[in-house]
């Protein structure tokens, strides 16, 4: 019974998690081209912009992810759950009314304010999962994302020929339907008896980065997150405004190679983890997980063709072996009334890798181009 309670309800997290990476994919290959447009600049000049509208993001979330991890321990993760979707939504449609950069900059900090759903959504996991099927049920994180960036970009590729702000209205409807599916459907993880009191000295940011070594196994394993994350922003924060630079791909062709990292990611992340990671174990599956992450950027920069690009996302998404194992450890070193404050740390941590890695990326970006 416990079995099918916790199919039950990683199968509304991941529906939740698949509607709103979909909404986030939709926006990306036309983000470029809108940012262009109100700059009334080239596309080098506008990554520039887009690293300084990540780091918006980036530092409200530093700021405000341990608060919101702190309120659902207290009062559950449905709740904050909402919360994060509705600040999306307001993102979205500010975004696509914007009459000038201002307005992005001002939805994008909205969004970092409110932006809690994949810290939530990870507490939520831990709440559900037996510790054995942790590290495999972290990975329908990976693969809703995965999911959600095989459909979302390709449709925002295509809705981006007819202007690049109609994704941005898309993105907010779906954002609209994953809120009143949290609402109607998604079950409430945390039950009272594992709750504890909001106190705002664990809410502090910084105080919450220390505590994430109170644990021995913890922080190494911060330690490797915080580099896994900041070298992923290599590609991430820079993906679109490269391949639209050097391979002259149009908004359309940038959201089929995401769809593709996408459709490799859900296929590491939702299936290939549950079969490696019992089998080589943990230890094994993070070593062979960084080593092809970092092959991957190194055949990225040399790329000769749009094609080989294609072809080098495959160690890259396999790669992401190590992420949810990682995260799987760490989760296991942490008594359950402590998970939301875990993963609002986590999410802290990262955010500050979000702070430096699309600035330090998309500025080398501009400088080289």
């Amino acid at each position: 019974m416990a079995v099918e309670k916790e199919g039950r309800a990683l199968t509304f997290i991941f529906i939740t998690i698949l509607l709103d990476v979909i909404g986030l994919g939709i926006i990306v290959p036309v983000l470029p081209t809108l940012i262009s447009e109100l700059i009334q600049g080239t596309i080098s000049e506008a990554a520039r912009y887009g690293g300084w509208l990540m780091f918006s993001y980036a530092i409200m979330q530093f700021i405000f992810a341990p608060i919101l991890g702190g309120l659902s321990d207290k009062f559950g993760r449905r709740p904050v759950l909402l919360i994060s979707l509705f600040g999306y939504g307001i993102d979205y449609i500010l975004m696509a009314l914007s009459p000038t950069i201002l307005w992005l900059f001002f939805g994008r900090a909205i969004s970092g304010l409110t932006g809690a759903s994949f810290t939530t959504a990870s507490a939520y996991i831990a709440d559900v999962s037996s510790p054995e099927k942790r590290a495999q049920n972290f990975g329908l994180i990976g693969a809703g994302f995965g999911l959600g960036f095989i459909i979302g970009p390709v449709i925002g590729g295509i809705l981006g020929q007819y202007g690049p702000r109609i994704p941005f209205f898309a993105a907010a409807g779906l954002v609209l339907i994953n809120w009143l599916y949290g609402y109607f459907v998604l079950p409430e993880s945390l039950p009272p008896e594992n709750r504890r009191p909001f106190e705002w000295k664990r809410a502090n940011p910084v105080s919450s980065l220390v505590r994430l070594v109170k644990y021995p196994v913890i922080s190494g394993l911060v330690g490797a997150t915080f580099l896994l994350h900041l070298a992923g922003f290599s590609t991430q924060s820079t993906w679109s405004y490269y391949t639209m630079e050097k391979f002259s791909w149009n908004e359309a062709q940038v959201g089929f190679s995401l769809g593709v990292v996408g459709l490799m990611i859900a296929i590491v992340q939702g299936g290939l983890i549950r079969v490696v990671v019992p089998k080589v174990g943990q230890k094994r599956a993070v070593f062979i997980g960084l080593s092809l992450y970092a092959i991957s950027f190194i055949l990225f920069a040399f790329a000769p063709s749009g094609y080989l690009m294609l072809l080098f996302i495959v160690p890259s998404a396999l790669g992401g072996l190590a992420g949810p194992t990682i995260q799987g450890i760490m989760a296991g070193q942490v008594p359950p009334r402590e998970q939301g404050e875990l993963q609002g740390g986590l999410t802290s941590m990262v955010s500050v890798t979000t702070i430096i890695g699309p600035v330090m990326m998309t500025s080398l970006f501009y400088y080289f181009t």
